[in-house]
């Protein structure tokens, strides 16, 4: 919608007059001036250079992992035709150490009975379901999220199709604040232990491993906001290692999976 004709007239004024004032203070030197002094460049510091290596490997950020998804076909390898709630409780029969009676999520097995078309879908706790090329084979792929009761987490997963087959190639259960699709990454954004500020883990998919790798994670800054002394609840309890930016570790059975 274009502005009114006095409203563009008076922007259009102001505009004018702000150069004339710029000219006036610049008067008509003209030239480089200079920015002042240069500041000297300093080498970084190496700390402790005796320092033993670790003996053993930081966490395989880079390393992906991939699930065929059993019992649910594939109708033309078209993924469009795949019924999500279907996915999600193959998903729940795979895995009965998260989801069975004693397993962080199970509650989420009576709300994905309320998916069908006798439930009450207020209950449901699949999200809708997105579709796009993350892969690179021109062919979409899908995007799923569901709620992860009776914690607050949400499940991420990615599906391609391959040889016919349904394939998980992302898993990851976070508290979130929002996913979005950026070409072929997919970014989670997580509340962080200080208010004012959140994560933002990125997935890309990685054609070596066939699978959708983590490839950055970010702490940033929101906005204003007091510390906040609760931490956020998890599956497992545990927290992670931080030094500005967080890493996903394994949780149940999201072998990418993160808790915060």
């Amino acid at each position: 919608m274009s502005a009114p004709r006095h409203a563009r007239t008076a922007l259009t004024a102001a505009a004018v007059a702000l150069l004339s004032v710029t000219a006036a203070a610049c008067g008509d030197r003209g030239g480089l001036e200079g920015a002042g002094a240069t500041p000297t460049a300093v080498r970084p510091a190496r700390l402790w250079p005796d320092l033993r290596p670790a003996s053993s490997p930081a966490y395989p950020y880079d390393e992906g992992s991939t699930e065929t998804v059993k019992g649910v076909e594939v109708p033309g390898d078209d993924i469009r035709k795949v019924d999500p709630v279907e996915v999600v409780r193959a998903e729940i029969v795979a895995h009965p150490s998260d989801y069975g009676s004693k397993g962080a999520y199970h509650a989420t097995v009576d709300r994905i009975k309320e998916c069908g078309a006798d439930g009450d879908r207020a209950r449901c706790p699949l999200l809708k379901a997105y579709y796009r090329d993350l892969t690179g084979d021109g062919r979409d792929d899908m995007t799923l999220g569901f709620r992860l009761y009776p914690t607050n987490q949400t499940a991420v997963r990615v599906y391609t199709v391959e040889k016919h087959k349904l394939v998980q190639v992302l898993a990851d259960n976070d508290a979130i604040i929002g996913v979005e699709l950026a070409g072929r990454a997919v970014i989670v954004r997580s509340p962080a232990g200080i208010s004012g500020y959140e994560y933002r883990t990125t997935w890309a998919w990685d054609r070596d491993q066939r699978a959708m790798v983590f490839s950055r994670d970010e702490f940033l800054r929101t906005g204003k906001g007091r510390h906040s002394h609760e931490p956020s609840p998890s599956a497992s309890g545990s927290a992670l290692p931080s030094a500005g930016a967080s890493a996903p570790s394994p949780v149940g059975a999201s072998p990418s999976a993160s808790a915060r």
